[in-house]
C-alpha cells in the first residue's frame, strides 16, 4: 500500500471542541486559543459558529472571535452556518470560507436543526449559492453518517446519495462525521467504498469522534482508502450537544504522532500545538483526553 506524502488537517477545536464545554470561555481566551494553533502550523481551523445563542451559547461572540484573531497568511479561518441568517453575520465578520451540517438520519435532522433532510439540504442549497456569488467555498458536514444516537445504523447508499447531492449543491468537499463516535475500521471501508460510487476520495474528508476508542483506527482506514482531509480537535476537546453520549473528536495531538510515525506530512508542530491545549486546558476546567497530550505534558 502506498500511503500519500502529505494529508490536510481541520484544526476544529474552538468551535466543535468549545461548543460542548460547561465552563464559560472568554472571548480573549478563544482568541489566544486560535492564535496558538495558528503558531502550530494549522493552515485551516474552523474558529466559531455563526449560529443562535439561544441554543449554542459558546459561540455567541463568533464575530468578536473573528475581529480578535490575528490572521496568518495560508491559513484559512471558517465558520459554521445554519442558514441565509448566519451566513451574512459570517460575511461581516470576514470568514474565508463556510460549512453548512445536515445530517443523514431524519431523527437526528429534526432534533438537531429542527429541519428534515430535505429542509436542511435546501437551506444549504441557498447558503451555497448566496455564498459562490460572494466569492465563497463551502464545506459541507454529513452527520450521523456511520451510526444515529435514535435511528442506530445508517444505511451506506443513502449516505452515498447525500454526499452527491450536496456535492451538485455547490460544496466543494463533504466531511463524512462519525458524530456519536460508533465506526470501526471495516464500516469505514464499507462506506468510502459505497460513497466512492458518486465521489471521488479527494472530495471527502472524514471526521471522527473517540467515543469507543476508535478515531485513530478509523483515520488509518479512511488513509488506505484514498482520503487525505481529517477533522481533529486540539487535546481531544469536543462532543456534540444534541448526540447523548458522544464524547470528544479525534484528538489533533493523537493523530499527529500516527501521521508522523507514518512518515505523512501535515506541517503542524506537536510541541506548539501542546502548547495551545495546554492554554485552553485549565479553562474548560477539566483534564483534556488525549492519550499523547497526557503522555507528553506530565513530563513537560
Amino acid at each position: 500500500m502506498t500511503l500519500p506524502a502529505r494529508v490536510q488537517l481541520v484544526e476544529v477545536g474552538p468551535r466543535d471542541g468549545l461548543q460542548n464545554e460547561a465552563a464559560g470561555i472568554s472571548t480573549a481566551d478563544k482568541i489566544a486559543f486560535v492564535n496558538r494553533l495558528s503558531a502550530a502550523g494549522h493552515t485551516m481551523i474552523e474558529v466559531s459558529a455563526f449560529v443562535s445563542p439561544k441554543w449554542v451559547p459558546q459561540m455567541a461572540d463568533a464575530a468578536e472571535v473573528f475581529a480578535g484573531i490575528t490572521r496568518r497568511p495560508g491559513v484559512r479561518y471558517t465558520a459554521l452556518v445554519p442558514n441565509l441568517k448566519g451566513l451574512e453575520r459570517a460575511k461581516a465578520a470576514h470568514v474565508d470560507e463556510v460549512a453548512i451540517f445536515p445530517a443523514a438520519s431524519e431523527t437526528f435532522s429534526r432534533r438537531n436543526i429542527d429541519q428534515t433532510i430535505d429542509e436542511a439540504l435546501d437551506a444549504g442549497k441557498a447558503v451555497c449559492d448566496a455564498a459562490r456569488s460572494s466569492g465563497l467555498r463551502v464545506r459541507a458536514y454529513l452527520s450521523t453518517v456511520f451510526g444515529c444516537p435514535f435511528e442506530g445504523a445508517v444505511p451506506a447508499a443513502r449516505v452515498a446519495e447525500l454526499t452527491a447531492r450536496l456535492l451538485d449543491m455547490g460544496a466543494y468537499e463533504v466531511s463524512l462525521s462519525d458524530t456519536i463516535g460508533v465506526a470501526h475500521p471495516g464500516q469505514v471501508a464499507g462506506v468510502l467504498h459505497e460513497v466512492g460510487k458518486r465521489a471521488p476520495a479527494d472530495r471527502l474528508a472524514l471526521h471522527f469522534h473517540d467515543t469507543r476508542g476508535t478515531a485513530l483506527v478509523n483515520v488509518y482506514a479512511g488513509v488506505e482508502a484514498g482520503v487525505t482531509t481529517f477533522d481533529a480537535s486540539a487535546g481531544g476537546l469536543g462532543g456534540c450537544p444534541y448526540a447523548p453520549g458522544a464524547t470528544g473528536n479525534a484528538a489533533t495531538e493523537d493523530l499527529l504522532y500516527m501521521l508522523d510515525g507514518l512518515g505523512i506530512a501535515t506541517g503542524v508542530r506537536l510541541d506548539l500545538l501542546m502548547d495551545a491545549s495546554a492554554f485552553i486546558e485549565p479553562r474548560i476546567g477539566h483534564p483534556l483526553p488525549s492519550r499523547v497530550y497526557r503522555a507528553n505534558h506530565g513530563r513537560r
